[in-house]
Order: structure tokens, then C-alpha cells, then sequence
């Protein structure tokens, strides 16, 4: 028998079918194309289901059940997305529109503790008790492990470490408030800030590699970098500073075993690995601890959020 897994992004829905090793045996993408009604969303991430079945070449009838993750506050009980910002959701009741398009039974975590749990059981976290994965994606996501177990608070806002506020009065953050993480550390933020120092720039080599402002990503400071622009440079350098700012304060408030960096801009590894590092140590409140947080990059990659998502029955 084999499970699915959806990952709910802000970009894309990425819906993959997984045996139970954990292994992806058939996947399907469409673009999220948000803002729109969530009714939209969810037809098409039925459509995925159906599709990511037939690439696997196996039935609708040989899967177990439905995993997603999903942007924002998820409400265990009930199974509403009561609040992604990146989404523009309020009080969605996706689970229930899933079921009722595949007729499988549904399970719904947040998007960042489905990729923590995801590394948890088949990834980087495999064999460890507490570990705090971050996913550096359209949001900064958080998903904390403890003794084993995905936490998310009492009431299911827990984790959400991308609304940790770091600048006061800062960039204003699609939730609602100015300062957050995740407006200065998110891909979304990084693409703001290249866009930013190459307006200011025009002989930047970012104008080389993107063609355009529409055309800029969240590699194009960093292979601007790799081509010796300064501008690129100071873009990543800063971003980079930003990123490992809320790292210092994750390690200073859990002191977990490690973190591991997903998503995107993850790719970029030793690249964005070794100066995090390097703040890291500078700055962080443990430094004359034994035992120090490893800092890593997820083993999963991208696909961690679908596997995470696609195991969630276990948990039930």
C-alpha cells in the first residue's frame, strides 16, 4: 500500500505518492497561483492527487491515506487552516474538501513541522529526539521536535519562528506585522533585496543573469556573487546575516541537538552553510557549552515537506 503526501506552498503544490519506505514513486506539480479562493487551491491539488497516482502507475483505491502540509495554523481537531498569511486563508476547511474530491481519508500538518517530521523519520533527524528544522522557502518555516514528537503549541500557532520579530518596526511581513524573520530572511525577502540592489546598481551583473526584474530569483545574487559582482555580494552577505541572526535566537531559546536549512535556498549548501555557521559561533549565548547546536543542511531537500506529509497517519 502506498500514502500521498501534498505540499501546500505559497509557489507550488507539490503532491508526490510514497511506499512505505519512504520513498517517492510518483510526483505532480501545478503553481499554486495565490491569492484565489481556496476552493480553486483545493481542485487543484485534487487534480495533482489523481495525477501524481497515474505517474506512479497505481490506483486511487492503493492508497492508505492523504497527508498535507500546509502553510499557517492548522487546527488538528477540526481540520481547518485557520490562518496562513501566505495563502490568505482564514478558517479553510481543507481537509474536509480534500476527502470529499479523493474520497481517502486526510491528515493536515503545518508545512514546516511535516518537513522537521518528514527529516524526523527519513532524513537528517533519523535517530534523533530534538532537532529544529528550518525551511527557507516563500515564508520562513519552523518545525520543532521534541522527545521525538512535533510540537505546535497549545492551541496549534506554535513554531511559527518565521513570525519571530528581529528588526523593530522593520519590513512590513504579509502577516500583518513589520520586523519579522521571515521579511528579511524568506526567498520572497531575498528576491526584495537583489531586486532592490540592482534598481540602485545598474551596472550590476545581476542585470546579466536575470535579464530583468521580473525574471530575478533566489539564485540570482548568489551566481552574481560567484561572478565577483559586488553588489550581488553585499546582497547575499546581508541576507545571509539575516538568516543566521534568527538562528542565533532559535539555538539560544531550544539549545537543540541541530538544525537543518531546507528549502530553496538550501541548494546554495556550504555557500550558505559556512558564514552561518560562522556568526553563529560569534554570537550565540552557549559558546562556552561542551556540546554545541550542529547546524546543517536537511537531507531531504525540497522533498521533505512530502514525505513528512505523506507519513502523518502514522502519528493517528
Amino acid at each position: 500500500m502506498y500514502t500521498i503526501g501534498i505540499d501546500l506552498g505559497g509557489t507550488n503544490i507539490a503532491t508526490a505518492v510514497v511506499d512505505e519506505n519512504c520513498k517517492i514513486i510518483g510526483e505532480a506539480k501545478t503553481p499554486t497561483n495565490c491569492p484565489r479562493p481556496a476552493e480553486e487551491i483545493a481542485a487543484d491539488m485534487i487534480k495533482t492527487v489523481f495525477a501524481a497516482c497515474e505517474n506512479a502507475k497505481v490506483s486511487i483505491d492503493d492508497i492508505q491515506w492523504i497527508g498535507i502540509g500546509a502553510p499557517g495554523c492548522i487546527n488538528q481537531d477540526t481540520g481547518v487552516i485557520e490562518y496562513s498569511n501566505n495563502l490568505q486563508f482564514e478558517n479553510v476547511p481543507m481537509i474536509e474538501m480534500i476527502e470529499k474530491g479523493t474520497g481517502k481519508k486526510c491528515y493536515m500538518e503545518n508545512d514546516a513541522n511535516a518537513a522537521a517530521y518528514g527529516e524526523l523519520i527519513a532524513g537528517a533527524g533519523k535517530g534523533s529526539k530534538d532537532f529544529i528544522a528550518i525551511t527557507l522557502g516563500t515564508g520562513v518555516g519552523g518545525g520543532i521536535i521534541i522527545d521525538g514528537k512535533i510540537f505546535s503549541g497549545s492551541n496549534y500557532f506554535g513554531a511559527e519562528l518565521g513570525h519571530t520579530g528581529i528588526v523593530v518596526d522593520g519590513e512590513p511581513c504579509n502577516c500583518g506585522i513589520n520586523g519579522c524573520w521571515e521579511a528579511y530572511a524568506s526567498a520572497t525577502a531575498l528576491i526584495r533585496q537583489t531586486k532592490r540592489a540592482m534598481e540602485a546598481n545598474k551596472d550590476s551583473a545581476m542585470w546579466q543573469i536575470a535579464g530583468s526584474l521580473d525574471k530575478v530569483n533566489g539564485r540570482t545574487a548568489f551566481d552574481g556573487m560567484r561572478m565577483g559582482d559586488k553588489t550581488a555580494t553585499a546582497v547575499v552577505d546581508k541576507y545571509i546575516e539575516y538568516v543566521a541572526y534568527g538562528i542565533v535566537n532559535v539555538i539560544n531559546i531550544f539549545q537543540p541537538e541541530f538544525i537543518c536549512i531546507g528549502g530553496g535556498i538550501s541548494k546554495e549548501n556550504d555557500t550558505l552553510l559556512n558564514p552561518i555557521k560562522a556568526y553563529v559561533e560569534k554570537y550565540r549565548y552557549s559558546k562556552y557549552a561542551k556540546k554545541q547546536t550542529e547546524i546543517k543542511i536537511a537531507k531531504l531537500g525540497n522533498d521533505a515537506g512530502i514525505i513528512g506529509a505523506a507519513m502523518l497517519g502514522r502519528l493517528h
